[in-house]
């Protein structure tokens, strides 16, 4: 048997001992609700014999035992009714016995509660003992209902628990394969540059070279944005009007000239605390989602404004937009709408601007066959 196996015969076993503990629980509570009630109902038995006792009672009728019968009942509600008239009535208000409507009312609300007793106090005559639960037994009645509350918080509390500590290994395991990544991509790397130096020296076309040292710088920017994942990036101040736009070129001379690129910023510095290396893997990102939106082919705006203490990078598309309901559940880990796609870009887009450069990413407007804009807000340093 695979440890997958023996996980999950563990899990079931234990879910179903746990659903033994609280059926038990749940039927002793109920046993011993139906016990509480047969000794209240006894109860009220000894009182109308006493109500009986008392009703014929002569000069020599010790009436001392029902008398203290009457006094012991403190919390038993009841009313001993001929026909629509109050014989007597014990932990009763006053209020509910003085006005008719009310009285009716709780009258229905006893019967609900217990079947009423009837009995014959003298030969052919009767009355009727409506009673209700004593207090105890009310807050008895509801104790199998806070029961499951408590079990059902333990058990969200238990699967939260689970599911965090399953997440945490998982984002550790893709770390580690992040790195190692990094790591494998290194050695290939190492030796496409050495390559390069001695295209350097033959007789080719220059611009071929430069080309493919700025496709090798490309691979180890990739290399060391993996090298970053699961760590601490070191942020230092840039202006990032010029990150942005670095990476935003970048890209346009990457894609089919049907994208029509726009770019719109201050022309000025506009200085941040930043990681270029992960700054420009988010730009990258929104870019390929916005292209990848438009099939290809639309029109991609990225606009560059600034406040008093932050800078905001929108970035707008033609694509074919997202509902609300998705505005934030499309940041979440494998959400995608992509027949291939994996769900993890905009995840780690978020991260990356929320977690590590402590600003705040947001679907600043989308509609349906018209395009989506996503809003980036990076704190700036104030000049």
């Amino acid at each position: 048997m695979s440890f997958s196996e023996r996980t999950n015969t563990t899990r079931w076993i234990i879910i179903s001992v746990c659903f033994i503990i609280i059926s038990l629980i749940l039927w002793n509570t109920y046993t011993f609700f139906q016990i509480f009630k047969n000794e209240e109902r006894l109860k009220m038995n000894l009182f109308v014999n006493a109500q009986i006792t008392l009703v014929n009672a002569n000069e020599n009728t010790d009436v001392e035992l029902p008398l203290q019968i009457f006094s012991n009942n403190t919390s038993i509600p009841g009313i001993i009714m001929l026909y629509d008239k109050v014989v007597s009535a014990v932990n009763v208000p006053d209020e509910v016995l003085n006005d008719k409507k009310k009285r009716i009312d709780f009258l229905n609300k006893l019967k609900s509660e217990n079947e009423p007793i009837t009995f014959e106090y003298a030969p052919g005559k009767y009355q009727t003992l409506y009673y209700g639960n004593s207090a105890l037994l009310n807050k008895l009645k509801y104790y199998p209902i806070a029961l499951l509350l408590i079990i059902f918080l333990c058990i969200a509390l238990i699967y939260n628990f689970y599911k965090s500590t399953k997440m945490a290994t998982q984002n550790k395991l893709w770390a580690g394969m992040a790195k190692e990544t990094a790591h494998q991509i290194g050695t290939p790397l190492s030796s496409l540059i050495g390559w390069v130096e001695i295209l350097k020296t033959e007789n080719i076309d220059q611009s071929i070279s430069t080309e493919i040292e700025k496709d090798i710088e490309r691979l180890q920017t990739i290399t060391d944005r993996f090298s970053k994942i699961g760590s601490i990036p070191v942020l230092e101040l840039h202006d990032i009007v010029e990150e942005t736009k670095v990476a935003y070129e970048y890209l346009q001379s990457r894609f089919s000239k049907q994208v029509a690129f726009s770019f719109k910023a201050p022309n000025k510095p506009i200085l941040g605390m930043i990681n270029p290396i992960l700054h420009s893997w988010t730009i990258e990102n929104l870019v390929k989602n916005a292209i990848d939106a438009m099939k290809g082919k639309g029109t991609l705006d990225l606009k560059i404004e600034q406040d008093s203490h932050n800078v905001k990078i929108n970035v707008k598309d033609s694509g074919t937009g997202i509902s609300k309901k998705q505005f934030k559940t499309i940041f979440e880990p494998g959400f995608t709408t992509k027949k291939r796609g994996w769900g993890l870009g905009l995840s780690l887009t978020k991260r990356i601007v929320e977690e590590y450069h402590n600003g705040k990413i947001k679907v600043l407007h989308s509609e349906i066959g018209k395009g989506t804009t996503f809003q980036i807000s990076l704190n700036k340093k104030v000049q």
